[in-house]
């Protein structure tokens, strides 16, 4: 394709198109990542369990995650244009009732329907890229979609907090309307429809609902293991509801004569190496966000603004080493750069393992900042490998599966590290709560609620003001070693998934690397 002159009509309304699409992705990712810094003033408001809080934060990723690769077939199919206003417009219809909850299980149901419009708009913004761009220009323009994706995770946090203190955290929502209503217009007016004409109609409807019951059940059990107890029957029963899930919906796939994901992606090592990383970095990324911005406010007193500013040093880490990785891609291949880059983001892990109530923050800025180099590392890597090592008629899937990735893997991540604190909390803190006297219920209401909330400071209301206070600092002092704690055996799960990418992913690149479609491999997104 011939290379628009770049002050023709058509260059300048195309990157006016792309920033429209790329605010499109934007809005997703800021839903992914601005909730968590807002999530103590939530429970305040709502006076609820920490479980509760954890769906606040997840649905949102879990239905996104579930529904993208469906999804992103209706653009092939419909019109991926439309996909993407369609998308556009459900994100912001649904962002109403979240922002009109009048109790937490709303905010879960607007959070979750939010989901929707995200599954729809994540595939589409990606896939209106090539028919208006080819080249260098292509390449560069996946590169904005990229870096537009990272911010939004990145610097959802600090942003969050500007808004939650200055309008209150509601307005999180309030402003999805009109960055929608711009989104829609300029899309409509500088993009142009494209879609599939050679797509089948065919949609693995069995397949996606299996998918979808198995994370499910694996994240309500991983989120309500802790205060139920992880012998509950229920709790049982739901793990063993995730392995038949997930065993049942395998062999769908592997009968289903369009299925949702094409599973010959699996018998590539590359990609399975990829999709390990990317999972690795997704899982830690959120789930040290989410428990570290409820330590900067609930322990350690901090302002949403400056919890969230206080995050940023790992979008600093992130931000310095994206274009290193993408190098050490280009010239040894993904495998090395995503195995130095767990490596280095394990170590800071292991640094945080040592945070305590009177740690600085110039202590947990380094911290940030080494996972951020580490993750900066594998981002680059890890995308292309996930598309530009792939068939090119499995393109599409390997893109939908990445993405899917990146969704529940930060949702297990919230819920994997966020049961680990709350299980080592509850055993420091036993003894003084247990001795305190306060009644069974008020001890369940305390080992629940979020450390120093509204809901926290109602259980312990009876009690003396000296013994009030004590209960109080060894809850804190609990809550800080807890995620500490948490943080280093993150950081062993971290080396343990490096060694797996490190004997699954080949040393080098295989010759399909995608070289006939270098756009192509930067479709797969963080």
């Amino acid at each position: 394709m011939n290379e628009p002159p770049s002050n023709s009509p058509v260059a300048a309304h195309r990157w006016v198109s792309l920033a429209a699409i790329c605010t499109a992705a934007g809005m997703v990712w800021l839903a992914f990542g601005d909730l968590g810094v807002a999530i103590p003033q939530i429970a305040n408001e709502y006076s609820t369990s920490l479980s509760s809080l954890q769906w606040v934060n997840n649905a949102f990723s879990l239905v996104t995650g579930a529904l993208v690769i469906a999804l992103g077939k209706f653009g092939d199919l419909f019109g991926r244009r439309r996909m993407l206003q369609l998308g556009v417009l459900l994100l912001a219809l649904f962002s109403v009732p979240a922002a009109l909850a009048p109790d937490v299980r709303w905010l879960v149901i607007g959070r979750a329907l939010m989901g929707v419009g995200a599954a729809l708009i994540l595939p589409a913004s990606l896939a209106l890229i090539p028919p208006e761009f080819s080249g260098k220009a292509e390449t560069l323009a996946f590169g904005v979609w990229q870096a537009v994706a990272w911010g939004g995770l990145s610097i959802g946090p600090a942003l969050s907090g500007v808004i939650t203190v200055g309008l209150g955290w509601r307005w999180l929502f309030w402003i999805n309307l009109p960055l929608a209503a711009l989104t829609f217009v300029v899309v409509q007016a500088t993009t142009p429809e494209s879609r599939d004409e050679k797509a089948t109609r065919t949609i693995d409807w069995l397949g996606l609902v299996a998918i979808v019951l198995a994370a499910f059940a694996l994240l309500y059990a991983l989120t309500e293991g802790p205060s139920l107890g992880w012998g509950d029957p229920l709790i049982v029963a739901l793990f063993v509801a995730t392995v038949a899930l997930s065993v049942g919906w395998w062999f769908i796939e592997r009968r289903a004569p369009e299925p949702l994901v094409d599973l010959r992606l699996f018998r590539i090592r590359s990609y399975n190496g990829a999709l390990t990383a990317n999972l690795t970095m997704n899982f830690t990324f959120a789930g040290l966000s989410f428990l570290l911005v409820l330590w900067l406010e609930n322990a350690r007193g901090y302002s949403a603004v400056e919890a969230g500013v206080l995050m940023l040093p790992a979008t600093v880490g992130v931000f310095l080493c994206i274009p290193l990785g993408g190098r050490l891609d280009n010239r040894w291949g993904g495998r090395l750069p995503s195995v130095v880059g767990l490596v280095v983001a394990s170590a800071g892990l292991f640094i945080l393992g040592f945070l305590g109530t009177r740690s600085s923050t110039a202590y947990l800025a380094v911290a940030l900042i080494v996972i951020g180099l580490g993750l900066g590392l594998v981002s680059t890597p890890v995308a292309n490998t996930a598309v530009g090592e792939v068939p090119i008629d499995l393109a599409g899937a390997a893109a939908g599966v990445f993405k899917m990735s990146s969704m529940l893997g930060g949702a297990l991540g919230v819920a994997v590290l966020t049961a680990i604190a709350r299980a080592f909390t509850t055993q420091e803190a036993a003894g003084v709560v247990d001795a305190s006297g306060l009644s069974q219920a008020q001890i369940s209401q305390v080992r629940q609620a979020l450390v120093n909330s509204s809901s926290f400071r109602e259980a312990i209301a009876s009690l003396p003001t000296d013994l009030r206070h004590t209960v109080m600092q060894a809850a804190i002092e609990a809550f800080s070693s807890g995620v500490a704690d948490t943080m280093a055996i993150t950081a062993f799960l971290a080396l343990a998934a490096t060694v797996v990418v490190y004997f699954l992913w080949p040393r080098r690149r295989k010759a399909a690397a995608g070289a006939a479609d270098p756009g192509r491999a930067s479709e797969a997104g963080p």
